[in-house]
C-alpha cells in the first residue's frame, strides 16, 4: 500500500495540480477544430447539440476507470501492470467496455427528448444519432487502455494517480473524441458508403458487449460496478443533454467569436479537473481512513481545495492569451474582455463543482457505496453544464 501523495504540502500539491493541469492547454486543440470545422457541425440540427454529451460521456467514463485505479493502487488491489494482473483489474476493465454502450444508448435515447423539444428534430433522426454516437464511443474504448497505461506510469513514478491522471487524461480524451467525433460524422453525412461504415462499428459493439455481458453476470465485483455506475450514467445522461443545450444557445450567442469556442473545451476540462482533484483525493482518504466522512471535514481537506481552485485560475490567465493569439485577435482590450468572462466564469464554476465533489464523495461513503463509481463520473459532467451555464452567464454579463 502506497500513500504517495496523500499528506503533500499546499506547494507540493500545488506543484502537482499545475503540472497536471498544464495538459489542459491541449484542449484549445479540441476547441479549434470544433471552431474550424463548424461546417461539418451545422450538416444536422443534432450535431453541435450532441458533441457536449460525447465529450462529457468519454470524460465522465475515464473519470470513473482513473478514479478507480488511482484507489486500487493505493490500497494494492490493483498492480500497475497489464498483464497478471489481478481479477478487480479485468472486471474493472470490462465494465467499463459495458458501460460505454449503455451509456451512450442512454445518452442518445434522452438526446431524443431534449431534440424534439430543443433542437427541432423528430424521432427519423433517432438511427442516425445512435449510430454516431455508438461508433465514436467504440473509437473511444482506446482511450481506456491509455488511461489505464497512465495510471500505471505514473503510480510507478511516485505520483499521484488521483491528482495527474483524470486532468492529463480528460484533455487527451477530448482533443482524441472531438478527432473521432468529427471523422464519424463526416464519413456519416458527406460518404456514399459512411452510413453503413458506422452502423457496422456500432453494431460490433454491440455484439462485443453481448460477448461480455454472459461471462460476468455472477461475479460479484463486475455487478457491483455495473449497477453503482449506470444509475449514475442515467443521471449524466441528462446533463450532458442540458449541456448540448446551452452549447446550442452559446454557440448562436458568439457565432462570430472563435476566440470562446476554441476556449471551451478546455473551461470544460479544467472545471472538472478541480472537482476531479478534490474528489479523487477525497475518495482515497476517506478509503484509507485519512478523512472522517462529514462535510465539516472539508476544512481538513482545504490544502487539496485551495491548490486546485488556485491552480485552475493560473491556467485560465494563460488560456485566454492562447485562444487569442491561435484566432489572431489578440490585442489589449480583448484580453481584459475575454479574461473577464472566464475569471467569472470561474468562480461561479469552481464553487459549485468542489461543493458537488465533496459531498458526493461523503455522502456515497456513508451509504456504504464505492464513492469512485460516482464521484469523478457525475462531478465531471455536472463541470460541462455547471461551466456552460456560467460561461452563458459570464457572457451576458460582460458581453
Amino acid at each position: 500500500m502506497s500513500h504517495a501523495g496523500i499528506s503533500k504540502s499546499f506547494a507540493g500539491i500545488f506543484k502537482e495540480t499545475s503540472l497536471a493541469y498544464f495538459f489542459d492547454i491541449g484542449g484549445l486543440l479540441a476547441g479549434f477544430m470544433v471552431a474550424s470545422q463548424l461546417g461539418v457541425f451545422l450538416l444536422s440540427p443534432w450535431a453541435i447539440a450532441v458533441y457536449p454529451a460525447i465529450v462529457s460521456a468519454k470524460g465522465v467514463i475515464g473519470g470513473l476507470l482513473s478514479g478507480r485505479l488511482g484507489t486500487a493502487l493505493h490500497l494494492g488491489t490493483i498492480y500497475p501492470r497489464f498483464f497478471k494482473n489481478t481479477h478487480n483489474f479485468y472486471k474493472l476493465f470490462e465494465a467499463i467496455i459495458v458501460i460505454n454502450l449503455a451509456t451512450s444508448v442512454a445518452m442518445g435515447s434522452i438526446a431524443m427528448v431534449f431534440g424534439s423539444l430543443f433542437w427541432g428534430i423528430t424521432l427519423a433522426d433517432f438511427p442516425a444519432i445512435l449510430s454516431v454516437v455508438l461508433a465514436t464511443m467504440a473509437f473511444g474504448l482506446l482511450i481506456s487502455l491509455v488511461t489505464i497505461k497512465v495510471a500505471f506510469v505514473t503510480f510507478k513514478r511516485g505520483l499521484d494517480p488521483d491528482i495527474v491522471v483524470y486532468p492529463i487524461m480528460s484533455t487527451a480524451a477530448d482533443i482524441l473524441i472531438t478527432l473521432f467525433y468529427v471523422g464519424v460524422i463526416s464519413l456519416f453525412f458527406l460518404s456514399f458508403w459512411g452510413r453503413w461504415i458506422i452502423a457496422a462499428v456500432a453494431l460490433a459493439f454491440g455484439f462485443l458487449v453481448l460477448y461480455i455481458l454472459p461471462r460476468n453476470m455472477h461475479d460479484a465485483d463486475f455487478v457491483k460496478t455495473i449497477k453503482e455506475s449506470m444509475t449514475t450514467m442515467l443521471l449524466v445522461a441528462f446533463i450532458v443533454n442540458v449541456t448540448g443545450t446551452v452549447l446550442k444557445q452559446i454557440s448562436y450567442f458568439v457565432a462570430d467569436r472563435k476566440e470562446v469556442l476554441t476556449v471551451y473545451p478546455a473551461l470544460i476540462d479544467m472545471i472538472g479537473d478541480v472537482g476531479s482533484v478534490v474528489g479523487s483525493t477525497a475518495t482515497t482518504k476517506l478509503a484509507l481512513g485519512l478523512l472522517s466522512p462529514s462535510l465539516s471535514s472539508m476544512r481538513n481537506h482545504s490544502k487539496n481545495i485551495f491548490s486546485a481552485w488556485s491552480s485552475s485560475l493560473i491556467m485560465f490567465v494563460i488560456l485566454t492569451i492562447l485562444s487569442l493569439a491561435i484566432n489572431n485577435v489578440l490585442s489589449f482590450n480583448s484580453f481584459l474582455n475575454l479574461l473577464s468572462i472566464l475569471l467569472i466564469a470561474n468562480v461561479i464554476a469552481v464553487t459549485a463543482i468542489v461543493l458537488v465533489s465533496y459531498s458526493i464523495s461523503i455522502l456515497t461513503f456513508k451509504r456504504g457505496l464505492d464513492p469512485d463509481n460516482f464521484v469523478v463520473p457525475i462531478e465531471s459532467s455536472f463541470a460541462d453544464s455547471v461551466t456552460s451555464i456560467a460561461l452563458l452567464v459570464a457572457l451576458l454579463l460582460v458581453g
